[in-house]
C-alpha cells in the first residue's frame, strides 16, 4: 500500500512542477483542445469581459492541469485537478481524497482521520478557486441581476443556475459580483443544496480581493469566507491562502487519480 501511495505522490509532484522544460503535452489531446475552443458558446457580454480580465477562456482552455496548496481544516492540503475531465486528488498527511472519473474515493492513514463529507469536498475548493472560468462549463444559465451594494461598494452581478442533472447539486445557485470598471471578480454569492437537493435562499459569500498571475491567468491568491447577516456578508470568518500554484498544459497520468488499495468509495 505504501508503494502505491509513494508512486502516486511522485507522479503528483512531477505534474505540479512549474518548469516549462519538463512540460510534456500529449499530442493526441491537441485536437480535443481545439474542438473545445471551436465549440465555445456565446456568453453574456459582461461575462465575456470578466473572462478576458482574468486572462481569457482561450488561455484557460489551453491548460490541462492545475495544482495548488492550501491550509485546510485538517492541515496543509495539495490539490491537483485534470481540467479536461476534472479527475481530482487531494493529499493531506492523514488522508487522501480522489475522483477517478467514475468514483470518489477516500483513503485514511488511520480510521476516522478525515472529518467531513469526502464526496461533497472532493471538488468544492477547486470550484471556488477556478472562478470565474468554471462558469464557462456546459449546462449553465445566466441572468443579469443589476447592481448590488456589498460592504459599502457597488457591484454588477450575474446569477448562475444549472440545468437539471448537472453535477451532484444542480439546484445550487451562484451570483458573481464584479467590479464594473475592471471587470475583475470581487465577490461570489452561493447556495448549498447538496444535502437535501432543494433550492434555498440561504446565501453564503466569498470575497476575492487578491489575485496572482499563473501562466497568463488571474487566479486567487486569497479567498475570504464571510459570516452573513440579513442576507449580506457581515464580518470575515476564514481566509484561505493558495500557494505553489501552477497551471500547465501537461497531461497528468490517470494513475495519479486511481483508487489505491485500502481506499473506500464514497457514495452520495
Amino acid at each position: 500500500m505504501k508503494k502505491l501511495l509513494t508512486l502516486s505522490l511522485i507522479l503528483l509532484l512531477f505534474s505540479c512542477k512549474n518548469d516549462k522544460k519538463e512540460e510534456v503535452t500529449d499530442a493526441t489531446d491537441t485536437s480535443a483542445t481545439e474542438e473545445i475552443q471551436q465549440k465555445q458558446p456565446e456568453y453574456p457580454q459582461a461575462l465575456s469581459a470578466i473572462f478576458k480580465a482574468h486572462g481569457g477562456l482561450d488561455q484557460w482552455n489551453k491548460m490541462n492541469n492545475i495544482c495548488y496548496e492550501m491550509d485546510g481544516s485538517g492541515g496543509m492540503e495539495t490539490h491537483t485537478v485534470s481540467l479536461k475531465n476534472r479527475k481530482t486528488i487531494i493529499e493531506n498527511k492523514a488522508w487522501s481524497i480522489g475522483y477517478d472519473g467514475n468514483d470518489v474515493w477516500l483513503f485514511e492513514n488511520e480510521k476516522s482521520s478525515y472529518k467531513g463529507n469526502a464526496r461533497f469536498y472532493h471538488n468544492l475548493m477547486f470550484y471556488f478557486y477556478a472562478m470565474p472560468f468554471v462558469l464557462g462549463d456546459d449546462g449553465i444559465n445566466y441572468e443579469d441581476v443589476g447592481t448590488t451594494e456589498l460592504k459599502g461598494k457597488t457591484y454588477n452581478g450575474i446569477k448562475i443556475s444549472y440545468d437539471a442533472g448537472v453535477g451532484d447539486s444542480s439546484k445550487d445557485e451562484y451570483v458573481l459580483y464584479f467590479n464594473p470598471e475592471t471587470h475583475l471578480m470581487e465577490w461570489l454569492g452561493y447556495t448549498v443544496t447538496y444535502m437535501d437537493d432543494k433550492k434555498t435562499d440561504d446565501w453564503h459569500f466569498i470575497k476575492y480581493d487578491r489575485w496572482q498571475d499563473v501562466n497568463g491567468l488571474q487566479l486567487p491568491e486569497k479567498m475570504t469566507f464571510y459570516n452573513v447577516k440579513d442576507g449580506k456578508p457581515a464580518d470575515e470568518k476564514k481566509d484561505y491562502v493558495f500557494k505553489k500554484v501552477t497551471a500547465t498544459e501537461t497531461m497528468i497520468d490517470d494513475s495519479v487519480f486511481k483508487k489505491p488499495e485500502g481506499a473506500t468509495v464514497v457514495e452520495k
